[in-house]
This record gives structure tokens, sequence and C-alpha cells, in this order.
């Protein structure tokens, strides 16, 4: 079986590619390599859901949690250089390309973070988290990564997740009701629905 893209440190023999993709009206450069998640292009999840956001009505940072080689913190950087951008992910390769990618990209408003789920930020809150999550990882995994948002997020503050149809989007909202004073399906798109929840202020 392949290497995950959720391994601390791929083994896989680095290979970088360097190409450019327009995301919220910039045209933006990205160097990825084996070992992280979707290397040839931004995926289309990841660009749904890019797309989809609204920046909070909140004061606060933003988190990319899986922030993956950055597109999507980027892309958010870019769109809102007033806000705090914080990359983690657990996988040093992707967040070292993250942070290559924002000094291509002379984006400056970010921070970068090695981080297993949200176990860095156990004292920090956010007013937004985007999260692509790794459906490979398990249903256990991803329902403890909205635990952790829910947690981390300041009252008033959106989690925003893109997740497929078939691969769970419906148990998934039944999970962040649990939790979330307010659950919204924003967006469905070729299967992939964007869900954002809100914590109640």
């Amino acid at each position: 079986m392949s290497e995950q893209y959720f391994t601390k440190q791929p083994q896989s023999k680095s290979n970088p590619k360097t190409w450019s993709f327009e995301l919220r009206g910039f045209m933006l450069t990205f160097t990825t390599d084996q070992g992280v998640f979707s290397k040839g292009e931004v995926d289309f999840g990841s660009r749904t859901l890019i797309d989809s956001f609204a920046e909070p009505i909140i004061d606060g940072e933003i988190l990319d949690l899986g922030c993956g080689y950055g597109p999507i913190g980027l892309s958010i950087a870019k769109s809102f250089p007033d806000r705090k951008v914080v990359l983690a992910d657990i996988n040093e390769r992707a967040l070292a390309l993250a942070e290559n990618n924002a000094k291509q990209n002379d984006i400056q408003n970010v921070e970068f973070q090695i981080s297993d789920r949200l176990q860095s930020f156990q004292h920090r809150n956010f007013s937004a988290i985007l999260t692509n999550p790794p459906i490979r990882a398990g249903k256990k995994v991803i329902y403890q990564m909205f635990d952790e948002s829910f947690e981390a997020l300041l009252p008033g503050g959106t989690l925003w997740i893109v997740i497929q149809k078939k691969q769970g989007a419906p148990s998934a909202i039944t999970k962040l009701e649990e939790l979330f004073g307010e659950v919204e399906v924003v967006a469905k798109n070729k299967g992939y629905y964007i869900i954002r929840a809100t914590k109640a202020s």
C-alpha cells in the first residue's frame, strides 16, 4: 500500500514540481512534491471550499487544519490580508512546502505549525477553521478533529469542512449538529458538500 499523506515524515523520494493555479482571483504559484495530498493540482474539494469560504463576522485568526502544501490557507490569507492565517499539518514535508509557497507568492500574514490534529493549539482560539479532512485516517480521527475544532473556536466562530457525500457527509453533519449551535450546507458540487458549523456566541 502506498504511503499516506498524513504521515509525519514521508519516506517517498522527493521530486518537487512547480505550477500555477488561480484561486479567489489570484494567480498563485505552488511547488509540490511526493508524499503530499493532490500534488499535481488543487483538488476539486479544496477549490470548492476555497470558493465558498466567507470571512468570519468576528475578529481573530483563521486556521487551515491539515494544510498540505498550502492552497487553502494561502489563498484565504491572500484574500484577507488583515487576518492572520495559521497553516498546520502533521506532515513535515507538506508544511515546509507551504512555507516556501507563502514566500513564492509574497504572502506574509501567515504562520506555520506542525500539529497532529489541534494538539499544538490547546491554548489558542480562532475565528474560523477550514479543513479538507484526511478521510482515509478514519471516522474516529475526523470526529476528533471536529471535537477539537469546537473547543478551539471563539464564540461565534465557524468551522468549514469539505467532504463527499459518499465519504460520510450526512453522518458528519449529524456529528456536527451534536456539537455546534448551527450547521449549514452552504454548497453542493459534484458530490462534495461544503459544511459550515457555527459555535454559539
